[in-house]
């Protein structure tokens, strides 16, 4: 038989114990019971915890939250928060996950696709292919960076550049292509002992300068902007790991480069 809340005199709802809450395990309530993330309603002599529904609320918002990667440290803030701030976190997780969602539509589509010629089904068109290309980088771009990118440049710029991308043609496409590769050749030579404030790294702050061009456009680009661009990837974990995977310490290099050169 499966088990059943019980209630409790002076209760506003039923409890619930610790083995009775589906979607997790004993051992992860525990800990988010010891870091104060989810502590029970009560714990009883035996030592037995017992949740009520608040606490099953709460447990269900740390969920939705974790499901997305959130780390629980962050996630203990936006509970404590007031209602309206919750409910503002809480559809911008919707829209990420939304996002996600039309990701993966899109990515099934390409793979049909993909399954269907090699079936002999259908042809894809070179047309087709680039498009879906564009369409799938600017959704893992989206889906990597976006949260940040939004947050420091807002929605607008956002979405104008993701336009400008769907809009490239194939020809601004590959020269987009080619300048990140001389920015990678340029940054393995250079970065191991170079002199951020030389020439040559002039010369790669300039490729980078373009290769923001491609996707910023010239109206959209600035000076100012592209240093607080070089800082962020500072900052970020994922595009130190992105340069420094081309040579170590590539990141630090590109951004004294451009701290240098551009003004």
């Amino acid at each position: 038989m499966e088990p059943k809340p019980t209630a409790r005199p002076g209760r506003s709802g039923p409890d619930y114990s610790i083995h009775q809450l589906a979607g997790v395990t004993t051992r992860t309530l525990r800990y988010y019971d010891q870091i104060g993330l989810l502590p029970p309603a009560s714990v009883g002599e035996n030592g037995y915890r017992s949740y009520g529904p608040a606490q099953v609320r709460r447990l269900q918002q740390i969920l939705f939250y974790r499901a997305l990667g959130m780390e629980c440290r962050a996630i203990a803030p936006l509970l404590d928060a007031p209602p309206e701030q919750q409910r503002r976190a809480l559809e911008r997780q919707l829209d990420a996950v939304r996002q996600e969602q039309q990701r993966l539509d899109a990515l099934a589509g390409n793979l049909q696709s993909a399954i269907a010629e090699l079936k002999g089904e259908c042809v894809m068109k070179d047309t087709e292919r680039f498009e879906g290309l564009k369409r799938q980088a600017v959704e893992e771009n989206e889906r990597q960076y976006g949260a940040e990118a939004r947050r420091n440049y807002g929605d607008a710029a956002v979405d104008e550049v993701n336009a400008r991308v769907q809009g490239m043609t194939e020809e601004q496409w590959q020269q987009a292509q080619e300048l990140s590769r001389q920015i990678a050749g340029t940054l393995r030579r250079l970065a191991p002992a170079g002199d951020p404030a030389g020439p040559e790294a002039a010369a790669l702050a300039d490729l980078h300068r373009r290769w923001l061009c491609c996707y910023w456009g010239q109206k959209r680009y600035s000076a100012q902007a592209h240093r607080g661009l070089a800082r962020m990837y500072l900052a970020d974990a994922r595009f130190c790991a992105y340069y420094d995977a081309i040579v170590p310490g590539g990141t630090a290099f590109l951004c004294a480069a451009i701290e240098n050169h551009i003004r």
